[in-house]
């Protein structure tokens, strides 16, 4: 599968997919019809039961640099509303199947936003990290002042957002906004190894586990204990279980 922008690679044999964002001259800056070219893409594999983890990268320059501001200077608030871009990030939200972020290069703005959303994030040692909005006027809108918080802590996403300033790969490590650092190089092949890694476990365990994790952040500890065990007993009732249970005390 190829679209115009966006470039799809499947290992079925891994059971992986890599997603390439492919707008170079623009460095990724995200359009309503890029990031929906982007939804489309993701659905489509989320949907693909050849595919278990999915990678979402960029270019050594940049994961993707912001919103598209050209497309954006002279929108009023209805025209903001009509275009309709929060419905594209929620549809994001919906994915079931773990998506790693490679990210190279910058991840500012809108950009910083989608590595966030993603499951993990994996840096090359040249990404940089920013939510730059105040310095146009305007403030994050795609979930910076809401994820950002909860990755960092108030001080520093506060620091960042009302700033504007932009963070190193090393500085997104130690505060916890990234996974893990490793050479540019070497960023594919560390974002391949941890996929194939989750993608070789059970397929439901895995996303349920990915949709208990997520739910912690919307419910109350003892709601949340209670999603989790739901999910938990259901696993139970999967194929993947009894085969990995049976193996485990074969040994």
């Amino acid at each position: 599968m190829e679209a115009a922008n966006i470039l799809v690679s499947i290992n079925e044999t891994k059971k992986t997919a890599i997603v390439t964002l492919n707008r170079p001259k623009e460095l990724n800056a995200l359009s309503y019809d890029f990031l929906n070219e982007l939804n489309v893409a993701l659905h489509t594999l989320d949907k693909n039961d050849s595919v278990n983890c999915i990678i979402l990268t960029g270019s050594t320059k940049a994961f993707a640099a912001g919103a598209d501001i050209k497309a954006l200077a002279e929108q009023s608030p209805i025209g903001i509303w009509k275009m309709d871009m929060y419905g594209l990030w929620q549809s994001l939200k919906q994915l079931k199947k773990p998506i790693i972020a490679a990210v190279a290069g910058f991840a500012i703005g809108g950009g910083c936003e989608l590595a966030m959303i993603c499951d993990m994030i994996i840096a090359a040692e040249n990404a940089q990290f920013g939510q730059p909005e105040i310095k146009l006027g305007i403030m994050p809108g795609a979930g910076g002042t809401q994820r950002l918080p909860k990755l960092v802590g108030k001080n520093k996403a506060m620091e960042m957002v009302l700033t504007g300033n932009f963070i190193s790969a090393d500085e997104a490590y130690r505060i916890g906004l990234v996974n893990k650092v490793v050479p540019t190089e070497m960023l594919i092949l560390e974002a391949e190894t941890t996929a194939n890694l989750i993608a070789s476990q059970s397929t439901i365990a895995v996303q349920m586990a990915k949709e208990s994790i997520l739910k912690s952040f919307e419910m109350s500890l003892n709601d949340g204990l209670a999603f989790e065990r739901r999910n938990y007993m259901a696993c139970f009732d999967t194929p993947e279980q009894k085969e990995k249970m049976k193996a485990f005390l074969s040994k």
